[in-house]
């Protein structure tokens, strides 16, 4: 999801990410005097150019972002509650919003990633649910009094007793320390928290909205991602396929379309060889994904042969070896929004976590979650 990027830059150095803040300690009034002088002496003011939420609509290019007076000290506002469906245990857990970003951060990113990488996705993860809370959604929850699930449907989540007893006290401590820094700041376009969608890894480049879901979201625009494919782990993944268990996946049983049931009762009876099988990409996304491919005289979107096979992306090539044929995926996810593992590589070349956001969420502004569920 694509969009025209950077309206107006931010102007809010006290709801940005307060790097030289200790974060053992919240900050003494007299301190909180200083912060918006300290955060823009230390905070880049540069704009990079170039799993999940509803579709918003476009926003005039001459919003602006809410004033820093405005803001509230965040450390001073009550924090609202957060009601998870735990999916195990089909209980629910109530806790503190910064509290349930940190299950979600453990949860979505792992704790060795850079602090400035974590950041931006204690951001994500807090703009994400703020967009819940802002607009009273609750779908995808099973039973009546949560806000959120804790599966990948909406956020993946790691309750506040399983982060305990299953990361590292340094892991915790730079888990806290990635949340507490970017306390109450949340993401927004035209005065509204974004879809804040993220992925794992991407093959070079993200993708625009409405190449993966249907509807066209400003801010979430095609934008290079190069660092992923140096210091992503299985970056490229290859998967075996047989023909006919192939023709299988997409289609050959009940409701199939006719040129793939035909092809897969021709190869079954010995009349069509199985390595016959036709495969030609018809057309790439602006993220270089595949759009529409043919298969055995079938037209499929690059989303359906990942969903149906079970890849790791659309973007991927092929090889055949004998009665087989060999896919090759390339990154992992959707590839809408920011990517964890770009977000880590520019981290690790000197990127804050404003620099991350702004360049995977293309136009946002960013604000305090309090002073948007005032409204």
């Amino acid at each position: 999801m694509k969009d025209s990027r950077y309206t107006r830059r931010w102007k809010n150095p006290r709801l940005i990410l307060r790097r030289a803040a200790p974060y053992a300690k919240r900050l003494a009034p007299v301190a909180w005097l200083a912060a918006p002088l300290l955060a823009a002496l230390l905070l880049p003011l540069a704009v990079v150019t170039p799993r999940h939420g509803q579709t918003p609509p476009p926003a005039p290019p001459q919003h602006t972002a809410a004033p820093a007076a405005q803001a509230p000290a965040a450390e001073n506002v009550p924090q609202p509650q957060i009601s998870v469906y735990l999916s195990r245990s089909g209980q629910i857990e109530t806790l503190p919003l910064e509290d349930y970003v940190s299950g979600v951060v453990a949860a979505e990113m792992p704790a060795d990633f850079e602090l400035e990488a974590l950041k931006a996705q204690a951001v994500a993860a807090r703009t994400f649910i703020a967009r819940r809370l802002v607009a009273g959604d609750v779908s995808g929850v099973p039973v009546p009094g949560a806000n959120v699930t804790d599966t990948v449907s909406h956020q993946a989540y790691v309750s506040s007793k399983k982060l305990k007893q299953d990361f590292t006290p340094v892991q915790q401590e730079k888990i806290h320390r990635a949340v507490l820094e970017t306390r109450g700041v949340i993401m927004t376009y035209n005065g509204q928290p974004i879809t804040a969608s993220f992925f794992a890894s991407s093959g070079g480049y993200t993708e625009n909205s409405e190449e993966y879901w249907k509807g066209t979201v400003p801010y979430l625009r095609s934008v290079a991602s190069p660092w992923d494919k140096e210091i992503t782990p299985n970056y490229a993944v290859t998967s075996t396929f047989t023909v006919q268990e192939l023709i299988s996946k997409l289609g050959a049983g009940k409701g199939a379309v006719p040129a793939i049931k035909d092809l897969s009762a021709s190869v079954k009876d010995g009349t069509t060889s199985p390595s016959a099988l036709p495969m030609e990409v018809l057309s790439l996304t602006t993220g270089h994904r595949i759009k529409e491919i043919s298969i055995g005289g079938q037209v499929f979107t690059g989303r359906e042969v990942r969903e149906k096979l079970g890849l790791r992306s659309s973007q991927f090539t092929w090889k055949r070896k004998g009665d087989q044929i060999l896919i090759t995926t390339y990154g992992n996810g959707h590839g809408v929004g920011m990517s964890q593992w770009g977000a880590n590589g520019m981290a690790k070349e000197g990127g804050t976590a404003t620099r991350i956001l702004k360049h995977y969420y293309t136009g946002i502004n960013f604000a305090q979650v309090s002073t948007l569920l005032k409204k």
